[in-house]
């Protein structure tokens, strides 16, 4: 009898192993070469930015460049308009993310709802966001400029102004015009994803419901809303980060005035890199934000995690 079958099959037997580990790194090898590109483009120059924060980079200081540790830490912590961002950031924020869900879900409910051309208003929905945001932030300033713009006017109509004035110059009103213009601008993107998630509610379960005499608002509490609870958290994790980083319609509408009144932190970094040209200072602000909304998104996924094991 020959041994090479049995030779044939303990070969076999060995390679297996190995055979087994090529097989399960093998989609890995595939998309490694995107990955490495992808992690080198986005690290080298998040890693290189925040490295800035313990530098003293200064564009109009040649001899600028050396290690200074936490300094500039310890300089944000006496900086008093660096607060005055912050508690911007978080009235722009809230106020924006709230009155864009608030709005957006509204609009989204309307349009779940079958009517002549809903297709036509389900396009123009899309209409803001097609607009760019530079464009935006100036169309919304010249209607609140009293000189070319009705805004001023209406609001004095209404009481709301006690004349017509212009309120991106007001320092106790400045800040709602870009919040407004962002409502606006921001809108479509909950009424969009919040539509196509009540969509995908079977309908069998809303004639359930009414079969059993629920009415409008208890379908809405006990159905629609558990439903669109994971849309909900996603969407507003997503545009509360976006908006905190978003100072394009502060920058052209009131370019953070007046006195500091509508600058938030994104701008108050912009300020500090592009004006006064200090990297280092602007990166440790950048820095600050940037532990703040990683640990905001942390929380919410992990409150979303705790929510679903129920």
């Amino acid at each position: 009898m020959s041994t090479m079958p049995l030779y044939e099959e303990a070969a076999g037997r060995q390679r297996a192993p190995l055979r087994r580990l090529a097989l399960g790194i093998e989609p890995y090898l595939y998309i490694a070469p995107s990955v490495i590109l992808i992690a080198t483009i986005m690290l080298v120059p998040l890693i290189i930015g925040l490295s800035y924060a313990f530098r003293d980079m200064q564009l109009i200081n040649p001899f600028s460049g050396g290690f200074i540790g936490l300094e500039h830490f310890r300089a944000l912590w006496t900086d008093a308009a660096f607060w005055l961002s912050m508690r911007n950031t978080l009235v722009w924020t809230l106020a924006s993310v709230a009155l864009q869900f608030a709005f957006g879900l509204l609009l989204a409910l309307l349009l779940n709802n079958p009517f002549p051309g809903r297709g036509i208003a389900q396009a123009l929905v899309f209409l803001p966001w097609a607009v760019p945001t530079f464009l935006s932030g100036l169309n919304w300033a010249w209607l609140f400029n009293p000189v070319v713009g009705p805004l001023p006017h209406w609001m004095a109509a209404f009481g709301i102004l006690p004349a017509p004035e212009n309120i991106l110059s007001d320092p106790n009103l400045a800040i709602w015009g870009p919040i407004i213009a962002n409502v606006w601008w921001g809108i479509p993107f909950f009424a969009i994803t919040l539509l196509a998630a009540l969509q995908s509610i079977p309908q069998d379960i809303y004639e359930a419901a009414a079969i059993d005499g629920a009415g409008p608002w208890r379908r809405f509490i006990d159905i629609t809303l558990p439903f669109l609870a994971p849309t909900i958290a996603i969407t507003v994790m997503l545009r509360t980060v976006w908006i905190a980083n978003f100072a394009d319609l502060i920058i052209v509408m009131t370019n953070g005035g007046p006195a500091d009144q509508t600058q938030i932190v994104s701008s108050y970094i912009f300020t500090q890199a592009f004006r006064r040209l200090d990297f280092g200072y602007a990166s440790a602000i950048a820095m600050v934000l940037l532990v703040l909304l990683l640990a905001y998104s942390f929380a919410i996924i992990l409150m979303r995690q705790s929510l679903l094991r129920r």
